[in-house]
């Protein structure tokens, strides 16, 4: 490519500048969206809150704008290097140029990278740790548009008027027929210097960086807050002020994984945590052990009797019924069992020591389960559907289990899991009445939490 003159190799270098800024200004629009925005006062308030803010904040903008045409100065308002400046000259300053451009650039990408990197929990240890700095990141997070706007303008003025600069210099010094070869030395030295290696640099070390970049950022921010406040309003004009939204449940699950693989957190804790995340999604029908499996006791069978009838126990609670097993009467323990046999009172019936047993629906949440079982200090509940039909047992078992990830097996146990009980149970009566199962029906149900979402979201 061949510049007719100075000054369309220098406006060719710049745009070029111009366009990268407008790159990163997209990027960063993508990423504000993922982190929420602290409660910011009016700008009105904040821009005449002081006299003598404004008035340095002024100041500030006549400096930007008196260092921004510097290469047209320098040019001799045409464009074009400086003609009084020796070869040496013109080399000094392209040298000067490049390197005031790269160093800023890399500080504001550096800048970048810590911003985004920075994460809610790592502001709340800080604070925790009594850190001075815990304030200013917070500040800096909570506000990360404008820390952000702050970063891209000045990244943005820094390409501009170094390549502006840059290239009026290279094009005085090696001539027109180089400015093509000056232009891709520029732009590699940008990329590698001024983008890969600085946020390479601040996304790995954002923890110790953070604390002066929120120095640095803020301090930008007041200098720079006209350019803001302008890229405030026409943020607010094309988002229409909408609210930025936090994290969500399943990215909260999915930073569990990440932990996970990174060796920060153990596998089991990572499991715990997309448990406990998931765990509202969940109903009672999804847990609880089917009617099917549930051991139960008509009312009217004496102590005696059922000592008779099985010498062990293996559950310490037992639902009783009275007419047949959809009328669930109550339950009765196992300890007062025993206590009335070994007091030789074993002709007292079941519905004289039994106990009441609250109902809940099948379809009722098992967040809300829980809270029935915590709020009336009961272990047990009786699954109904909506007839009153007895569905299940469900306990606080099987809740605690659900949320940790594991089956909890006494030396009492002789099934771990009985909702693969109850499916192998089916099974073996379906093939003593010859019926032939369809291909897939006897797989064992599943009782992990997370599976039984996915497949619920499946269908």
């Amino acid at each position: 490519m061949r510049f007719h003159s100075n000054s369309q190799a220098t406006f060719a270098i710049g745009m070029g500048a111009q366009l990268t800024g407008k790159k990163l200004y997209n990027r960063a629009a993508v990423r504000i969206r993922f982190y929420p925005g602290a409660p910011v006062k009016s700008m009105k308030s904040v821009f005449f809150a002081s006299k003598l803010r404004f008035t340095l904040i002024v100041l500030a903008a006549l400096v930007c704008l008196h260092i921004s045409a510097i290469p047209l100065w320098a040019a001799g308002g045409t464009g074009s290097a400086n003609p009084n400046l020796s070869p040496t000259g013109h080399l000094i300053m392209m040298i000067v140029y490049t390197v005031v451009a790269l160093g800023f650039s890399f500080l504001c990408s550096v800048a970048e990278a810590v911003v985004l990197s920075i994460s809610p929990s790592y502001i709340q240890k800080l604070t925790n740790d009594g850190n001075t700095a815990a304030t200013r990141v917070a500040k800096l997070k909570g506000n990360i548009d404008r820390s952000l706007a702050a970063i891209l303008t000045l990244n943005t003025i820094a390409h501009t008027v170094g390549a502006g600069g840059a290239g009026a210099e290279a094009a005085a010094y090696f001539g027109d027929k180089y400015v093509g070869l000056s232009m891709a030395v520029l732009t590699l030295l940008i990329l590698f210097l001024s983008e890969i290696v600085p946020k390479t640099v601040g996304a790995v070390y954002w923890r110790s960086l953070a604390p002066i970049t929120a120095w640095f950022v803020n301090s930008l921010i007041w200098i720079l807050f006209p350019l803001i406040f302008l890229s405030e309003l026409l943020t607010k004009l094309i988002t229409g002020g909408k609210a930025l939204h936090g994290i969500s449940r399943e990215e909260f699950a999915a930073l569990a994984d990440v932990g996970a693989a990174s060796g920060e957190i153990d596998v089991n804790e990572s499991k715990i945590l997309k448990n406990m995340f998931r765990f509202p999604s969940l109903r009672v029908e999804d847990v609880m052990t089917p009617r099917t499996v549930v051991f139960a006791l008509q009312e009217d069978l004496t102590v005696h009797e059922l000592m008779e009838q099985h010498h062990e126990l293996a559950f310490s609670r037992i639902p009783v019924y009275g007419k047949n097993r959809d009328d669930v009467t109550g339950f009765v323990l196992k300890t007062d069992i025993l206590l009335n046999e070994a007091r030789q009172e074993g002709k007292a019936r079941l519905r004289d020591i039994k106990r009441d047993l609250r109902a809940i629906r099948d379809e009722t949440p098992l967040s809300d389960a829980l809270d029935e079982l915590l709020d009336n200090r009961a272990h047990i509940l009786l699954a109904v559907d909506a007839y009153g039909g007895m569905q299940g047992l469900i306990t606080l078992e099987d809740v605690v289990e659900t949320l940790i990830g594991f089956e909890i097996v006494d030396e009492a146990d002789k099934n771990v899991d009985m909702r693969d009980f109850a499916r192998q149970e089916w099974k073996k009566r379906m093939e003593r009445i010859g019926v032939k199962l369809p291909d897939g029906s006897t797989e064992i149900v599943d009782t992990d939490p997370l599976k039984i979402e996915d497949k619920r979201e499946d269908h």
